[in-house]
């Protein structure tokens, strides 16, 4: 049991999710401010420290039912590599080492990091367990992230900035879902308790419903920011069609977002969109 293994139950796979502090600003023109850039990278900092804790918990909370999932028992804490006292302690160090820095930055963003911890404890020992509330928690775990990037630089908080990252992650988090269903079939009860009660017709109907606010809520977006940031709306589109088929395909793409940088034409669009949204605010 080394340093390494306490990375890993870190689960750096994921930290990608804390990127969307830097929404704020890089949309609110100020990515060329060293100042609030350097901020927007503390705060990221940050939530790494806090979603590492809470994936920990998770971790813990979930190791009786990991060992029957075979996709799962081998992780540090379920197999008992890493012992659940040394796993506590250390997902409490990285809650407080979190809650410090975040106190010591500004009161607002130390009382949402507060939240965050409190929304992420919830839902690993029983939120998880709920029909519904198991994706709204996550989805809210989501734009909180891209909210305490505004909060980090002191900069206006639109309400489409909460909308859109709430209802991606809605889509991303059906779609998992979905792709368990299809994949798992009797043995999901076994991989997520919620999966007894969600169906594919269930999750079809629901990643209809947040696809369609997803899009309407990023173009009342575009043209809140800037109406040349129209452009992006097909970029966007495909984007969202691509990833569709991952899920209707069954993709392990679907089942790991992170993998969704594997695919060249996805990369792609990203940096296409990247690029005409810096094209459009930064010129």
């Amino acid at each position: 049991m080394g340093v390494f293994d306490y990375v890993k139950i870190m689960r750096p796979e994921q930290w990608y999710k804390n990127l969307l502090v830097f929404l704020a600003v890089f949309f609110s023109f100020n990515l060329f401010n060293f100042n609030k850039l350097m901020l927007s990278f503390f705060g990221f900092i940050i939530l790494i420290t806090l979603s590492s804790a809470n994936y920990i918990l998770n971790d813990i909370a979930d190791r009786k039912n990991d060992l029957q999932d075979v996709s799962k028992k081998s992780r540090l804490i379920t197999s008992g590599k890493i012992s659940v006292q040394n796993a506590v302690i250390f997902s409490i160090i990285l809650f407080s080492a979190g809650l410090v820095l975040s106190y010591l930055t500004n009161l607002n963003f130390f009382l949402l990091m507060l939240f965050f911890v409190i929304i992420s404890t919830a839902y690993s020992f029983y939120l998880k367990k709920e029909i519904f509330a198991d994706i709204l928690l996550i989805s809210i775990n989501f734009a909180i992230r891209a909210v305490a990037g505004a909060v980090i630089i002191n900069v206006y908080i639109s309400s489409w900035l909460i909308l859109c990252p709430f209802f991606l992650s809605l889509f991303l988090s059906v779609g998992k879902r979905r792709v368990e269903l299809a994949n798992l079939g009797k043995k999901a009860v076994m991989h997520r308790n919620t999966l007894s009660y969600y169906t594919e017709e269930m999750t079809t109907a629901l990643m209809i419903i947040t696809t369609v606010i997803l899009i309407v809520a990023y173009t009342f977006y575009t043209l809140t920011v800037d109406y040349k940031l129209i452009f992006t709306i097909p970029v966007v589109l495909y984007a969202l069609f691509r990833y569709s088929q991952f899920i209707y395909t069954n993709s392990k793409i679907a089942r790991n977002p992170e993998l969704v940088l594997t695919d060249k034409r996805f990369v792609a669009t990203l940096i296409l969109w990247i690029a005409i949204t810096f094209a459009v605010l930064y010129s």
